[in-house]
């Protein structure tokens, strides 16, 4: 028999932040769910045919009654959705993380406040429905669609005692779409494998076995998706002959002995070479026995530990064996992988690559790739005021967790510049507006246009974990009237704002600063985002002073 033709993916296929990301299948569509955090609208949705290309087709939630994150705290909000597809329905089930403290580890973790919700909508693009209201008892809920039509919600649950095990197990309910409600016993069916941290749960059915995948290790170097299976929904469950269908991981004492001693070369060791961090998956049929497992990855810049480019989407192939189980085709988490070509599959160049963006905020709305903190976009953001550009009025400090003037992207590349131009004049050193590069409220940047003594300055604000730094060798920078364009350019590690005014140069202003810090792996506790860039305007006076934009661009390679 001659061997199929094959085709190749570049990982990741979703570079930047796209983390936890929940694979569905309708037909010959694919589409990819990923965690959205404090940014607005909620749970971002990729579409792709051929695995190669994926293109934003939208956001699931988009209005204040199906989700407010006002006050939710950095890396809170939206974690892990799980978008399925049945009785001709896309289901969209949803954590909106409103409290969560201390580091995700087993003991003595402290409390977390997680509600869950369930949306539906007949369309990927909309309009989905308000919430269900479905528990609180831990995070990563998952609905499933048994064949018998009965549903079943799965969530990891959550142990806030000392001395427990906070991941405490993986509990089963099922759900009434009649009723719209959990009905039911509750029960833990599975409480992981020796890696602990078991998470993500998704269940699926094949040949009479259910089977049963999570995530567990973490979502760092140790990180995993470990996969079971039980003849009962209700297991037992028995697990995979491997352990873990995924991991980026090939030496575990290694790794931890190397992560805890901040050994790069040793955690590098005790890695499989490829994407890293390579874990809290979901699986759907390609062609026969060869299925698509997506994950969760990172990817840190050399000589370091740390990933400003946050949790990025992988896809890795299965393929089912004759003993039932699933098998990775390599170890690790491979950057490039080949599928079979199925017919009317035209394979594309991929996501990833170079990248050249730009919005002139000359139309009704702006830019999908966009996003707000924490609230939909109010009377503050406006593009109707000064057709041609963004009048943004000034929302409270960069460091608020509730309503923030805020519009920005993610960033997808190790190198890249930014720039805009700013029509801004402030009245008091209380206001200002500038362009913003940020992890969260307590690691970010800004450059921005204020008002010290009755003179408009160009400044830098800096936040590194939670500490104000204004690093200027030079004093504050007097501007003359009219327009200020500022810029950003970013080479890996290394970080540089820069301005001009009418009839000038480009002009570097403060100090290199150090972009692997927009991290997961430097902000305290943890993070789970990455890095954003984009246009701000602040006005802790509450007057709301406006100031405006003309365009944003990016440029990645």
């Amino acid at each position: 028999m001659n061997n199929p033709e094959m085709f190749s993916i570049k990982n990741p296929v979703l570079p930047g932040f796209h983390p936890d990301p929940s694979i569905c299948r309708v037909g010959d569509d694919f589409y990819i769910a990923t965690s959205t955090f404090e940014y607005y609208p909620g749970v971002a949705i990729h579409h792709s045919r051929n695995l190669t290309d994926w293109t934003l087709a939208g956001y699931a939630l988009t209005r204040s009654s199906q989700l407010d994150m006002r006050g939710n705290p950095p890396s809170g909000g939206i974690w892990a959705p799980c978008l399925t597809h049945a009785d001709g329905l896309f289901h969209l089930i949803y954590t909106d993380v409103k409290s969560w403290t201390g580091a995700s580890n087993q003991d003595n973790a402290g409390f977390k406040d997680t509600h869950n919700y369930l949306v539906t909508a007949e369309k990927i693009t909309g309009p989905w429905s308000e919430p269900v209201y479905l528990n609180s008892s831990g995070f990563d809920p998952s609905l499933f669609h048994d064949e018998d039509g009965r549903k079943y919600l799965v969530n990891m649950l959550w142990d806030y005692r000392p001395g427990r095990n906070s991941f405490a197990g993986v509990v089963l309910q099922e759900y009434s779409p009649q009723e719209k409600k959990l009905i039911g016993p509750i029960t833990n069916i599975f409480i992981g494998s020796s890696l602990k941290l078991t998470e993500a749960p998704h269940l699926y059915k094949r040949k009479g076995w259910y089977y049963l995948l999570t995530a567990e290790g973490g979502t760092s170097y140790t990180h995993a998706a470990t996969l079971a299976r039980s003849r009962d929904i209700r297991g037992p469950y028995e697990l995979h002959p491997r352990t873990h269908l995924l991991t980026s991981v090939k030496d575990l004492d290694k790794v931890k002995a190397a992560m805890e001693a901040g050994d790069v070369d040793g955690v590098k060791a005790g890695c499989h070479q490829g994407l890293q961090k390579a874990g809290h998956a979901s699986m759907v049929p390609w062609d026969g026995d060869e299925w698509v497992l997506a994950h969760l990855c990172g990817r840190p810049l050399e000589g370091t530990l740390r990933c400003p480019l946050g949790r990025e989407t992988g896809l890795q192939k299965i393929v089912w064996a004759d003993d039932g189980w699933p098998y990775m085709t390599e170890p690790g988490a491979p950057e490039t992988v080949s599928f079979s070509l199925r017919p009317g599959i035209t394979p594309g160049n991929g996501t990833a690559g170079a990248e050249t963006w730009r919005d002139d905020f000359d139309g009704p709305e702006w830019d999908l790739a966009l996003n707000t903190l924490r609230y939909p976009a109010d009377h503050r953001f406006d593009l109707k005021s000064r057709p041609g550009w963004l009048r943004l009025r000034g929302g409270e400090s960069l460091t608020s967790p509730f309503r923030q003037t805020l519009l920005t992207r993610r960033v997808r590349h190790f190198r890249w510049s930014a720039e805009t131009c700013l029509e801004f004049t402030p009245e008091s050193f209380q206001q200002f507006a500038g362009l913003s590069v940020r992890y969260d409220e307590t690691t970010q940047a800004l450059i921005r246009v204020s008002d010290t003594d009755g003179k408009r300055t160009l400044g830098i604000i800096h936040y590194d974990r939670n500490y104000l730094d204004l690093p200027l060798k030079e004093k504050e920078i007097v501007l003359k009237e009219g327009p200020v364009w500022l810029g950003v350019d970013v080479d890996r590690r290394n970080l540089q704002f820069r301005y001009r005014q009418e009839g000038t140069e480009w002009t570097a202003l403060g100090p290199v600063l150090d972009a692997s810090q927009l991290s997961d792996d430097y902000v305290n506790p943890m993070g789970f985002t990455g890095t954003y860039v984009g246009v701000g305007c602040f006005d802790v006076s509450g007057r709301e002073i406006a100031a405006d934009f003309d365009y944003l661009t990016y440029q990645g390679d």
